[in-house]
């Protein structure tokens, strides 16, 4: 979760074509992202322009990513992250608004990063790419307040601090505390020596131990338990 996520590699050439879904209730800006990703070799699977339909068509169509502004008719965006539960898709937030109770709304209900919609063509193309590997992207300045609120959280009785820590290999471990302070997926990669993809496997191996649903959840889930100090 660091300030520069979004410069990253788009994936590999043989890699599956992203699958996107753009809700957006204005059309000219939704069908400029839509036409965006297309052109960066994503597949366009639905476009929707209110809450209930990006809801709809995310279930229905099933995703790589779904690209949401939070100000959609019928339903707010934490709303429409709240109500995909945990469908695999992860949820990349492109709005105009940069409040920090916008950012920290949208985050607690699921998603897995947040831009402003000033962010340039290709950083939206490579966040969208860095999310739907798992990577939280988040416009700089951004991701030292998610991970403020969750250290904040973790001293809150939220998560029960007895709670056991399943058996996890040293690796797995070593991955779980890198992440625990917000080093992105090729960060922690560089950091061990082994690819983005490796640590990738890690921090879904992990996930099912612990049974959480995404990083988000993992990240807050290691800072309750101290993983993020150095002494960890």
């Amino acid at each position: 979760m660091t300030e520069h996520e979004t410069e990253i590699e788009a994936g590999t050439p043989d890699a599956a074509p992203v699958s996107v879904v753009v809700a957006d209730d204005h059309p000219l800006w939704r069908d400029a992202v839509a036409r965006d990703l297309a052109e960066a070799g994503m597949t366009v699977l639905a476009t929707a322009d209110d809450g209930p339909a990006a809801v709809n068509r995310t279930k229905a169509t099933r995703p790589d990513v779904l690209v949401l502004d939070l100000n959609l008719p019928g339903m707010r965006g934490h709303e429409v992250c709240a109500a995909l539960g945990s469908l695999a898709t992860r949820v990349l937030v492109l709005s105009a608004s940069g409040e920090q109770q916008d950012v920290l709304e949208a985050v607690k209900a699921g998603a897995t990063g947040y831009l402003v919609k000033s962010a340039s063509r290709e950083e939206i193309v490579a966040a969208v790419h860095a999310t739907a590997r798992g990577d939280a992207v988040f416009t700089p300045g951004l991701a030292g307040l998610v991970l403020g609120e969750f250290r904040k959280m973790s001293t809150q009785p939220q998560t029960d601090p007895s709670r056991p820590i399943p058996e996890l290999t040293e690796r797995e471990t070593e991955v779980l505390k890198l992440v625990a302070t917000g080093m992105s997926y090729k960060e922690i990669g560089s950091d061990l020596f082994i690819s983005h993809r490796t640590v990738q496997n890690h921090v879904q191996n992990t996930l099912g131990k612990l049974q959480l649903h995404n990083r988000i959840e993992l990240v807050r889930f290691a800072i309750a338990k101290g993983l993020d100090t150095p002494e960890a």
